[in-house]
């Protein structure tokens, strides 16, 4: 089959390696352009490039795959099929069409749950331990059409999205392939795949900086999974606000564990209020039990454990985190 890769970010890798590695003719890689970073060079991070380059491909950066110069020159490759990952941009109904089957789309969730460019940040932010990788044939709506093949693997509540974006990546190798397959031996005109139930969709919209504020009145849980869901970015931070402070310093939280009401002793206080400062431990009050921090990063300077942050630094109860 003549196959076209879509892809910009490292999640979409290990399947574009095991197809240019397979049976398949790779004919070309589309990526998203590289953009002027101010002062600092300009370049940016693009391993898909990388890949494509290193095998000898042909690669294309359009400021958009949907302007009808460029669905024309992908037209003229008459390739079979799209394969998207990770790419950054939504494909129209007219690009689509350029290849004979249209394209597919290998998504980093359980669809229809966390459609959007952030799905694994936001299913670890909200708790599941079940996650996976959709192979979709590719509609004009966002993540939303039939599903060719899926896989699942078990999270546990230690790993962070970091840890568990580049084995989702992994995981998502044999269903690239399997949808292929599926899709050789399609006719082109009947239902193929599992529709969508519209109604258990949910959304996972691209991460912003202020996604990683903490909420105090939020459950200690809830902010441990926050914490592991915004690794490396943006991060999960907090202000320190004390009198013998000329203004709030900013704390990033990079790890921390929750701790219940019920098994600390301590009595409620106000989300964000200290509760236990000493020389190798900080709780601070949460809507729903303690959080005990164990590492962080004050702003301009590194990563420390809690022990070295607090022979420098000594919160007291009266100061709050907001």
């Amino acid at each position: 089959m003549k196959i076209i890769l879509f892809g910009t970010g490292p999640f979409a890798v290990p399947s574009f390696q095991s197809l240019i590695e397979s049976s398949h003719e790779v004919l070309a890689l589309v990526t998203r352009p590289i953009t002027d970073a101010g002062n600092r060079r300009k370049t940016a991070e693009n391993p898909t490039r990388d890949l494509a380059e290193a095998h000898g491909l042909v690669v294309f950066d359009p400021p958009s795959c949907n302007d009808e110069p460029f669905v024309e020159k992908l037209s003229a490759f008459a390739a079979d099929l799209f394969v998207v990952c990770d790419y950054g941009q939504i494909l129209s109904r007219e690009c689509l069409a350029a290849a004979r089957l249209g394209g597919i789309n290998l998504h980093g969730s359980l669809l229809p749950k966390y459609r959007g460019a952030s799905p694994i940040n936001w299913a670890i932010y909200h708790g599941d331990t079940q996650l996976g990788v959709t192979i979709i044939h590719m509609t004009a709506r966002l993540d939303g059409g039939p599903c060719l093949a899926v896989a699942s693997m078990h999270v546990t509540i230690e790993q962070s999205a970091a840890d568990v974006e580049p084995l989702l990546a992994e995981l998502g190798i044999a269903p690239v392939h399997r949808a292929i397959e599926i899709l050789e031996q399609w006719d082109g005109e009947s239902l193929i795949g599992e529709i969508q139930d519209q109604k258990r969709a949910t959304k996972a919209p691209r991460l912003t900086k202020t996604d990683g504020q903490i909420d105090w009145s939020r459950s200690a849980r809830e902010i441990v999974n926050q914490i592991r869901a915004f690794q490396p970015w943006p991060g999960t931070y907090t202000h320190w606000q004390a009198e013998h402070l000329k203004q709030p310093l900013r704390l990033i939280v990079h790890s921390a564990t929750a701790i219940e009401t019920s098994e600390s002793g301590l009595p409620n206080l106000r989300p964000g209020q200290v509760a236990i400062c000493d020389k190798d431990r900080l709780l601070i009050q949460t809507g729903d039990g303690y959080l005990s921090i164990k590492l962080l990063q004050p702003a301009g300077k590194r990563v420390m454990p809690i022990e070295e942050f607090l022979r420098g630094h000594r919160p007291s109860i009266d100061d709050r985190f907001d």
